[in-house]
């Protein structure tokens, strides 16, 4: 729980600077107003499961204390100046309003996994404990035509208020009836289509369920693809990484909560508070980076010292997560942390482009342009260049001065 709470810290630090202070009071007020009154209508709603998130904290040993820095550094996360705290307390509190069908495809389940799995579960985690849970067929003990009425009872009962959480791909290639789900037999795409059509909105976990992941991977022989190239005409959020981290599957929850709304996007369908800068923005390498300092091989010096992996194939650079602050295992570490580099998890087709050690510079892969310094929508939507690169010149360059400054 310390670990926890230190990295709670760092995250309300890193994020509370990206609060935009430019907009006026007026707009505070009026969105305090509007989710308060969003609140209070939840409040007198039906209450989905009677799982209490003060209880599980409590059975847990957390405090009100350790559960309102949580909610400081939730409100930090979801870019909120630090007076609305106490909403995004009780939104968490009201979590179990929100009626949750999580619909298990082509995947491996390892979303599900990492949040089950944990032997010392952060609050996030035990926040995810309490929601509304109404159809989960990995955790579920009904099967056959009794799981199935339940689905049919929970979508008819929360038509139009349910959230549709999707975890894993679709097959939409020759030989999709391989994957088929239920007593009748329905194909994953069907299945996708019918839950979805009555939700509030979507939300797909993890790459396989945003862009398809590995089994997207060439050559693809199902035709996997993510959600969003399924469904249309529907809200759908993408919370990409293999796996997802918690954090950012609360926050999501915890956004609509508190305004019934699909927090701000990216043009990759990514929550901006979570996917909105790069891993090399807040690596602890960075400085590294900068000062043309890299590991070179594995277990060289530089590796004894911590220094940059972007020469042994990080993708840090290109990769939007927010990893590098909230981490995972109870917020202990992280992959960069454990010293192998980023392989842009959270990027489309990374499976194919990114999942190699060696630098950008050294493949034939050309990434989006604008180098290190540009934002999400500037990345993504630029012309492709070998972006890369340039990259690669930059660490060359600071590498040479860094020898020079030492040779004088």
């Amino acid at each position: 729980m310390v670990e926890q709470r230190e990295s709670l810290a760092k995250m309300f630090s890193a994020k509370s600077s990206r609060v935009n202070t430019n907009r006026g009071e007026a707009y505070y007020e009026s969105l305090m107003e509007m989710m308060t009154q969003r609140l209070q209508e939840l409040e007198k709603s039906e209450v989905a499961s009677r799982t209490s998130v003060l209880s599980v904290l409590e059975a847990e040993g957390v405090s009100r204390r350790d559960f309102m820095k949580w909610a400081s550094a939730a409100c930090a996360a979801l870019m909120l100046p630090s007076s609305f705290t106490p909403l995004v307390a009780q939104a968490a509190e009201l979590m179990n309003r929100v009626p949750i069908i999580w619909l298990e495809l082509q995947d491996c389940a390892g979303n599900s996994e990492a949040i089950l799995r944990s032997d010392a579960p952060t609050i996030d985690e035990l926040v995810l404990e309490t929601i509304s849970l109404e159809f989960n067929e990995t955790l579920m003990a009904a099967a056959g035509h009794q799981a199935e009425e339940h689905l049919e009872e929970a979508m008819k009962t929360f038509k139009g208020k349910y959230l549709c959480v999707v975890e894993g791909a679709i097959p939409m290639g020759a030989g999709r009836e391989w994957c088929t789900i239920g007593a009748k037999g329905e194909t994953f795409e069907e299945h996708l289509k019918r839950v979805a059509a009555d939700s509030a909105a979507v939300v797909a976990v993890g790459t396989c369920a945003t862009f398809g992941g590995v089994p997207a991977a060439s050559p693809n022989p199902t035709g996997a693809v993510g959600v969003q190239d399924v469904i249309r005409g529907k809200a759908i959020i993408n919370i990409p990484a293999c796996p997802a981290n918690p954090a950012n599957i609360t926050g999501t929850i915890l956004h609509f909560v508190l305004t019934g709304q699909v927090p701000e996007l990216d043009h990759l369908n990514r929550p901006k508070f979570a996917f909105g800068y790069r891993i090399h923005d807040n690596c602890e390498r960075r400085a590294h980076f900068d000062a043309g300092e890299f590991v070179e091989e594995w277990g060289d010096i530089g590796a004894q010292n911590n220094f940059c992996l972007y020469k042994m194939g990080c993708k840090g650079p290109m990769t939007f997560n927010n990893c590098s602050i909230v981490r995972y295992n109870s917020g202990t570490n992280w992959p960069i942390g454990a010293g192998h580099g980023c392989i842009g998890c959270s990027e489309p087709q990374f499976w194919d482009k990114y999942a190699q050690e060696r630098p950008m510079a050294d493949t034939h892969y050309k990434a989006p342009t604008g180098g290190v310094e540009k934002t999400v929508d500037e990345f993504g939507l630029g012309l492709l260049t070998a972006a890369g690169i340039g990259i690669g010149i930059h660490a060359a360059a600071s590498a040479i001065a860094g020898k020079r400054e030492g040779d004088e």
